[in-house]
């Protein structure tokens, strides 16, 4: 013992024992408390109202008002998305909730998936703001925003706190939208929502074709909503678009069975290049080395083929377009043609956009949900869409800084079209709640929001910045316009815009409605 407490010690041991009782009474109503406050400090898994760190996660998942922002980039939307939300909360009129869900913690170094983030938030926000100051329809919106984690590894718990919310009277959650990339999860998390939870949802830029309600799966997902093509749908209207033979088209795909948007693509191209006398060229994804591209490359040179239909994520595009920049075959050009996923390469630090411009050239055109020059230039249909659609929007986003009505948001862009989506399948979830209303000042019933969807279509479809937006009668998108785009070397604007194109080979009728099967 050290002195001190060797003093105090004998002092303490020659007392009664009364005293001495009264002595650890004292000591203990000091290191007590300090011990439980330590402990709740490193027990504490709170971010925030709603929203936690989980198990041994190192971001925060839940579900907030705009209280919380979940990085960095979404402090100004959020604030303004809180702001929204407090004023129509102090309103008084009953209001219905609505909830964004995508993954919003992207790693640090995922600069590409951190900005399409905040376009999908921003979108969501600028739908809110247009349906709350906009229009004389009730109820009012409240935004919140649902964080399911990297990779959606916490879509079990988020889902069951949405499902709380649309049991509450306080919260009066009508529908969950958004949901951005066509894996296992999401697919688990709209299963979930719909059939287990009996919550409307409206799909954001998801493409699968499994993703969704079809004439043989009518009630697959009873209560889904999508406001894009799918893969099968893009496809075709990019072989309208192309004007391309058979023979000369030339295949490489993503052999993955659990990735549902490379399934689905590699289905649907499989069918647009039927006829090509060559095989397809296959790689894994979780496998795959960029030698693996050096590969097939040389085996395109030796091919007759002009157009090489891609399917797989972007990340082996990039590769694609790396080994076509180094091809044995430098006088030959060639066309690499793919759908909507490709928008991330524009904002893909490591691109070799030197591979655009060697030997004859390189081209890379995709199908895109939007793009913001789609109904502003050229000679734009005078059905499927307009140009007074999407200034509305285009409005909004211009206008956007801290001394206007909208508010500072962040950096926008509409060019990769995130925002614009976002936009468009938060518009269609409050199309939904809004003609579901039947009585004055009384919000619709969670059970009745799906019936909407149906009757979105002719006088009662949405008139999305995107383009109209007409469901059939499974709540999918009948002849949805898409944008043909194509990347560019050029860093002024690396997506630009060629063309309009339709799966149907051409505009919808002013009815925008599917003919029955």
């Amino acid at each position: 013992m050290d002195m001190p407490f060797r003093r105090w010690w004998q002092w303490h041991t020659a007392k009664p024992p009364v005293v001495r009782f009264v002595h650890w009474l004292l000591v203990a109503a000091l290191v007590v408390p300090l011990g439980v406050w330590a402990g709740l400090e490193l027990s504490d898994t709170s971010c925030a109202a709603g929203v936690d760190k989980r198990g041994d996660d190192d971001e925060c998942t839940g579900v907030t008002d705009g209280a919380y922002a979940f990085n960095d980039e979404l402090r100004p939307v959020s604030a303004r998305i809180k702001a929204e939300n407090d004023r129509v909360t102090r309103g008084d009129k009953p209001y219905a909730t609505v909830a964004l869900m995508i993954p919003m913690t992207p790693g640090a170094d995922q600069r590409a998936e951190r900005i399409e983030v905040l376009r999908e938030v921003q979108g969501a926000y600028l739908a809110q703001y247009r349906a709350n100051h906009e229009s004389k329809e009730e109820p009012p919106i409240r935004l919140v925003l649902a964080n399911p984690g990297r990779e959606m590894a916490r879509w079990r718990e988020v889902t069951d706190q949405l499902a709380a919310m649309s049991a509450s009277r306080e919260h009066r959650l009508r529908a969950v939208f958004g949901f951005n990339v066509s894996v296992g999860r999401t697919e688990r998390t709209i299963d979930r929502l719909t059939n287990g939870k009996g919550i409307a949802v409206v799909g954001g830029p998801i493409t699968a074709d499994g993703l969704a309600n079809d004439a043989r799966h009518p009630r697959r997902y009873s209560g889904l909503a999508k406001v894009v093509p799918s893969n099968r749908e893009q496809a075709r209207a990019l072989t309208h678009s192309l004007h391309v033979e058979p023979a000369q088209t030339f295949l490489v795909e993503d052999t993955s069975e659990s990735d549902l948007y490379a399934r689905s693509l590699r289905a649907a191209f499989r069918a647009e290049t039927k006829g090509t006398p060559y095989a397809p060229e296959q790689y894994d994804a979780d496998r795959v080395t960029a030698n693996d591209f050096v590969q097939m490359v040389n085996n395109l040179c030796d091919s007759k083929a002009t157009t090489v239909y891609f399917s797989g994520r972007p990340r082996a595009l990039s590769h694609l377009v790396a080994a076509l920049g180094k091809r044995g075959c430098a006088s030959r050009p060639f066309r690499v043609v793919t759908v909507s996923g490709a928008s991330t390469l524009a904002l893909d630090p490591t691109m070799d956009w030197g591979a655009f411009t060697y030997g004859a050239g390189l081209t890379v055109e995709y199908t895109t949900i939007t793009h913001e020059d789609a109904w502003t230039t050229g000679r734009p249909p005078a059905t499927g869409g307009s140009a007074d659609d999407f200034t509305a929007l285009g409005r909004l986003v211009k206008s956007a800084r801290r001394d206007s009505a909208v508010g500072d948001i962040g950096p926008t862009g509409l060019a990769d079209g995130r925002t614009i989506t976002a936009h468009d399948s938060a518009l269609t979830a409050i199309a939904g709640i809004r003609n579901r209303v039947v009585a004055k000042d009384q919000v619709p019933a969670q059970d009745s929001i799906a019936a909407a969807w149906p009757r979105l279509h002719g006088r009662q479809r949405v008139n999305g910045a995107s383009g109209w937006i007409c469901l059939n009668s499974y709540g999918t998108p009948y002849d949805k316009a898409v944008a043909i785009v194509r990347l560019s070397p050029d860093p002024r604007r690396h997506i630009q815009f060629e063309k309009l194109a339709w799966p149907e080979g051409k505009p919808p009728s002013a009815q925008c409605k599917a003919e029955p099967e």
